[in-house]
């Protein structure tokens, strides 16, 4: 969707929904790094927190959700299809972002307390059921084809194994890490979901402040093209996890899994540190 054309002196408003039900492992940094990047730009920029019980405002620009718990994740989900804000603010070109528990509501159903299946929003054609193994660790994609995204990290924290429909694509290909979870009908282990101008990832870090491009991804589908910005730090610390964090990552998964094989024990795709590794064939 083309963004519309909007004056000087318009203020970027990013909605951060419930920031204390969903803001696990640094997910409220997203909302700091995409008001950064605006006024490095010279844009205005705001962040407005909406806490349960709140209005979701429905003119805003870039919405943002976050991880959290089975009964928080419940609890948002219900009370924003009750709210329909957001719904109707993605039905009109905003931009919606969702990290994890926020990936997952954002899909058709999840599983929620106890396990049991929950509606979502529907604003992703994705379904998530359960993985086998928790998925724990730092995770790298490739971006999937006609993203044009340098190479996606952060670290996966979750237990839910996510199954993309034919509207929503894959936001990458996973290299390290879960991901989504189980391979889908090419043999990809895919990361993540982007459907229009929705997308869903299992990234924390924050994700935003790991992948900057992915931010610019967010704004540009609110506010058109962007002018560049130095991204000097940002690159830096993106290189020092390129090189040395999940380089020690892959090792310990060669360890784990020649570990396992003297144990005779499996080494699925999914889990801990061994399965953080794993590699899908052909990537």
């Amino acid at each position: 969707m083309t963004p519309e054309p909007r004056s000087s002196e318009s203020v970027l408003r990013i909605v951060h929904l419930y920031p204390h039900l969903l803001g696990t492992y640094g997910d409220a940094g997203n909302s700091i790094v995409l008001r950064a990047r605006a006024q490095a730009r010279a844009i205005p920029a705001e962040v407005v927190l909406v806490n349960p019980g709140d209005a979701v405002p429905r003119e805003g620009d870039v919405y943002l959700l976050g991880g959290g718990e089975d009964a928080k994740q419940t609890a948002a989900a219900q009370e924003l299809r009750e709210d329909g804000a957001l719904v109707q603010a993605a039905g009109r070109g905003a931009a919606v972002f969702g990290i994890c528990a926020g990936y997952q509501l954002l899909g058709t159903t999840f599983l929620g307390v106890g396990g049991v299946p929950t509606h979502g929003l529907g604003l992703l054609d994705v379904t998530t059921g359960r993985l086998e193994r928790r998925a724990v660790g730092n995770m790298l994609a490739k971006p999937a084809e006609g993203l044009d995204l340098p190479e996606l990290i952060g670290f996966e924290n979750h237990g839910g194994a996510t199954v993309l429909g034919p509207a929503a694509a894959p936001l990458g290909v996973v290299e390290i890490g879960v991901g989504n979870g189980a391979p889908d009908a090419t043999g990809r282990r895919t990361e993540g979901a982007i459907q229009g101008n929705v997308v869903g990832t299992y990234l924390h870090g924050p994700a935003l402040a790991l992948n900057p491009a992915l931010a610019d991804l967010l704004l540009a589908a609110v506010l058109g093209p962007l002018a560049p910005i130095d991204d000097t730090l940002p690159d830096r610390l993106r290189e020092h996890r390129l090189s040395h964090v999940l380089p020690a990552t892959a090792r310990a998964s060669r360890r784990r899994s020649f570990s396992d094989r003297l144990r005779r024990k499996p080494s699925g795709p999914s889990g801990a540190a061994a399965t953080l590794s794993h590699r899908t064939p052909g990537a």
